[in-house]
This record gives C-alpha cells, structure tokens and sequence, in this order.
C-alpha cells in the first residue's frame, strides 16, 4: 500500500516562511517524479512544483518561481517544499503526489498516481 503523508502546514503571516514535507512508504518500484500540488476554495487543483527523482529536475509554477524550493532526500523517501515571502494568496491545501510514469504536463493531476492527504497552509495579510 503506497502512503504520502504530508506535514508542514500551518498558518503565518505575510512574508512568513514554511517547510512542507511529504513523507512515501509503501513503493515496490521507482517512483518517476513528485509533485505539490495546491487547491483553494471554489477553485481547481494546480501544479505547485514537481521534481524527477532521477535526473532531479524541478519545475514551477509561475506564481511561485524564485519563493518556492522543491526538494528530495531520497534516502529518507521525502519530498520538501520549502516556501518563502508567502502571500495572502498562496493559502490553500497542499497536497503532495506521486507518478510512475513519464508522460504529460508535471502541471496535469491525471498524470500522477498516489495522493497524500494534505496540509493546510493559511497567509494571512
């Protein structure tokens, strides 16, 4: 049974830093790439950022470049997103996602395979 489990989350004030972590367990294969995702209320799940476990290769969301870092400690099976200069708008639930194969838009949520439950995360001005 595959499991994320993310931590992190949790409320700060503008400009606040936090460090989210997803934790997997469960993997009888390689994973191909990681994923955090965001989704606030009344609107639909975006790509955050996404790293491939491989070659390490990261991508961002426009809205996030240069404030958010995503990380890996394949060692630990861990994936971190670390958050910087957070805004108001950046409050959301945050989910962490796996995928196992290549394919399709890091940015697509039907492309990844396994979900964490989510972590809360509240900007306030």
């Amino acid at each position: 049974q595959v499991q994320l489990v993310e931590s992190g989350g949790g409320s700060v004030q503008a400009g606040g830093s936090l460090r989210l972590s997803c934790a997997a367990s469960g993997y009888t294969y390689r994973r191909y790439g990681m994923g955090w995702f965001r989704q606030a209320p009344g609107k639909e799940r975006e790509g955050v950022a996404s790293i491939y476990t491989g070659p390490g290769s990261t991508y961002y969301a426009d809205s996030v470049k240069g404030r958010f870092t995503i990380s890996q400690d394949n060692a630990k099976n861990t994936v971190y997103l670390q958050m910087n200069s957070l805004k108001p708008e950046d409050t959301a639930m945050y989910y962490c996602a796996a995928r196992i194969s290549y394919g399709g838009s890091w940015r697509d949520p039907v492309q990844y395979n396994y979900w964490g439950q989510g972590t809360q995360v509240t900007v306030s001005s």
